[in-house]
């Protein structure tokens, strides 16, 4: 672990963590959080930026007073944050929404008035329903074909030719998830997007189980559109989708009359919650104040950094513990030594354990985890787990603890 990473200072920074109650200890059990993939808790910065944004700046855009002069900036700067975030070129590149799944539909309706049957669409096995139904009913509506790429279920990835097997000259955009949210495997989107691009075909992906774990670069990735939700990355319950300029510039909007013609606002339906942004402000500084540097892209690349490593430890310290205990079976990736192609989301199968049934008694000992298919259909489907119950999902963040992996490893042991 670096140096500069201090855990204890990571923890008191975020308000939840030092909660104690639950129905056991006479209420005074610690609260585990490692229900992260489906939404993480935020520092005392998140909640600074949205309360002070209700109080000081609550007004509607472009007046001349000066609670709309400050939602104004404020509405800008988290922009330019997520902008810096991303690694993308202009804040106008950046449009915000309630969520990644809302944001997923009202783009591909705008995508696909560009598309005509028989056009042919490239979904994945491994991803959230939220990258998969809205491209489904687009195709539904527009007469198009669905192909798929296929994971192995007993390595947890993709074989290398599984994107070109599947591609056509039809194909016209491809959607795939930067790291699944059952599995935990990173995938390798860079590779994917180039033979998309190859092919003549546009690329989406969901990066909403990466972005807690790891620095995006959508110009690395060579992506066309990349989304992610702020509650997954410490901030509050909205999401933000990046897309490359010349391609938003061209697409089709819907949208009201008044929002004009140009630049992401267009694709901004109505009032956002300009609190909601002011606390994905507060979410991305947070992040890099955990790094060094000049920019905000600077400290946020340092920052990941001094995460990914302790996050390593931790996910590596997880499966060991998981390893141990009779009948159960990880599926995801378990080598130490490929730690770095999955995020520390683990989930597990334990036999004659029903997941819902250990999930509900880990609760009763205040430890926060999710069980069931978590909106992973395709994944557990594919892994032959729809109906036994889907699988038991531990999620880790870098405020997690090697102490809380190994009460969750007894109390577990205990329960099974």
């Amino acid at each position: 672990m670096h140096q500069l990473f201090d855990i204890q200072a990571i923890r008191q920074r975020f308000p939840a963590l030092a909660i104690k109650d639950g129905a056991i200890k006479d209420g005074t059990a610690p609260r585990l959080y490692f229900d992260n993939p489906a939404g993480t808790q935020v520092p005392q910065d998140v909640i600074d930026r949205t309360v002070d944004t209700l109080i000081a700046n609550n007004a509607n855009l472009g007046g001349y007073f000066r609670t709309s002069i400050g939602a104004d900036a404020i509405v800008a700067e988290a922009h330019q944050a997520v902008a810096d975030m991303y690694g993308a070129a202009s804040p106008d590149e950046i449009i915000f929404g309630q969520n990644m799944t809302t944001l997923t539909f009202h783009m591909s309706r705008c995508l696909a008035k560009s598309f005509q049957p028989g056009d042919e669409i490239v979904l994945s096995r491994m991803d959230h329903d939220a990258n998969v139904a809205p491209w489904l009913l687009m195709a539904q509506d527009k007469g198009m074909t669905v192909r798929w790429m296929e994971f192995d279920p007993e390595t947890f990835e993709f074989p290398d030719d599984a994107l070109t097997k599947v591609l056509t000259s039809k194909t016209k955009i491809v959607a795939l998830g930067y790291a699944s949210n059952c599995t935990g495997t990173i995938n390798g989107v860079q590779k994917f997007c180039a033979e998309a691009h190859a092919a003549g075909a546009l690329t989406y992906v969901d990066a909403v189980q990466f972005a807690p774990h790891g620095l995006i670069d959508v110009k690395a990735i060579g992506c066309d559109f990349l989304v992610s939700s702020a509650y997954k990355w410490f901030g509050p319950h909205m999401a933000a989708l990046w897309g490359r300029r010349e391609l938003l510039d061209k697409a089709f909007a819907y949208k009201v009359r008044p929002a004009g013609d140009s630049g992401s606002h267009r694709f901004e339906t109505g009032t956002l919650s300009h609190e909601g942004m002011a606390g994905c402000l507060g979410a991305i500084d947070y992040l890099a104040s955990i790094g060094t540097g000049n920019t905000r892209r600077e400290k946020l690349t340092s920052a990941w950094t001094h995460m990914e490593t302790y996050e390593r430890q931790l996910s590596n310290a997880l499966i060991a513990r998981l390893l141990e205990i009779k009948d159960l079976k990880i599926r995801g990736i378990t080598s130490a030594n490929a730690a770095h192609r999955r995020v520390p989301t683990v989930s597990f199968t334990v036999e004659n354990q029903q997941p819902s049934e250990m999930a509900r008694k880990l609760a009763d000992a205040n430890i926060f985890v999710w069980s069931g298919h978590n909106y992973a259909i395709e994944p557990i489907a594919a892994m032959g787990l729809t109906d036994k119950g889907g699988v038991l999902r531990v999620g880790l963040a870098h405020y997690n603890t090697l102490d809380e992996i190994g009460h969750f490893a007894d109390t577990l042991q205990q329960i099974v």
